[in-house]
C-alpha cells in the first residue's frame, strides 16, 4: 500500500516544539509566510489548543510529540480544518519523497530510514540539524521554545535549499 501523498510544489515551512507558546507561534508563522512558505509542517510538541488556533486557516499539516496528548488535540485540529498525522507523515513535494516525525521514537526514525526518503524531518532535540546519512538528508528546524536561539526553517525540496530563520 502506498501511504505517500502529494503536496503542491513550493516552499515548505517547518516549525517544531512550540510547547504551548501561542504568541511565539504567531511570530514564527508570520516569518515563515514572509519567507514564502506555501505549506506549513509542525513537527510536534504543539503543547496547547491555543497553538492549534494559530495554525487554523493556514495550509498546515501537523504531527504530535511526546508532550502532546494526540487523542485530545486530533479532534480539535480536525474541527478547525487542520490535517493531523501521527506518528509520521509521508509525502512527495517538488519531486522529492519526504518523511516527517517528531523524533522521540527511535522506531519511527529507523522505519523512515528504511523507506529511503530524500528528506527526513524531525524536531524534539531543540538542536539544529542538516546532515546527510546514508543518502537521506536529515533536517531539524530547532524549536520555538526551550532553545538557546528560537528558529523555524524553510525547505524548497526541489532545489534542496534549507534556510533557518530566527524568531525574536
Amino acid at each position: 500500500m502506498d501511504d505517500w501523498f502529494d503536496l503542491p510544489d513550493g516552499c515548505l515551512g517547518l516549525l517544531s516544539d512550540t510547547h504551548g507558546r501561542a504568541d511565539r507561534t504567531t511570530v514564527a508563522l508570520d516569518r515563515l509566510l514572509e519567507a514564502g512558505a506555501t505549506t506549513i509542517l509542525h513537527l510536534g510538541d504543539i503543547g496547547s489548543e491555543q497553538v492549534i488556533d494559530r495554525l487554523a486557516g493556514l495550509p498546515v499539516h501537523l504531527l504530535f510529540g511526546n508532550v502532546d496528548e494526540p487523542r485530545t488535540l486530533v479532534s480539535y485540529a480536525i474541527a478547525l480544518g487542520l490535517r493531523p498525522h501521527h506518528p509520521t507523515i509521508r509525502f512527495r513535494m517538488g519531486g522529492q519523497r519526504i518523511i516527517g516525525t517528531h523524533g522521540d521514537r527511535s522506531s519511527e526514525i529507523e522505519t523512515a530510514f528504511e523507506a529511503r526518503p530524500d528528506y527526513l524531518l524531525h524536531g524534539h532535540t531543540h538542536v539544529s540539524r542538516d546532515e546527510t546519512i546514508e543518502g537521506v538528508r536529515v533536517l531539524n528546524p530547532v524549536a520555538i521554545h526551550r532553545a538557546k536561539v528560537h528558529t523555524v526553517a524553510t525547505l524548497e525540496p526541489a532545489s534542496g535549499r534549507f534556510t533557518v530563520l530566527e524568531i525574536p
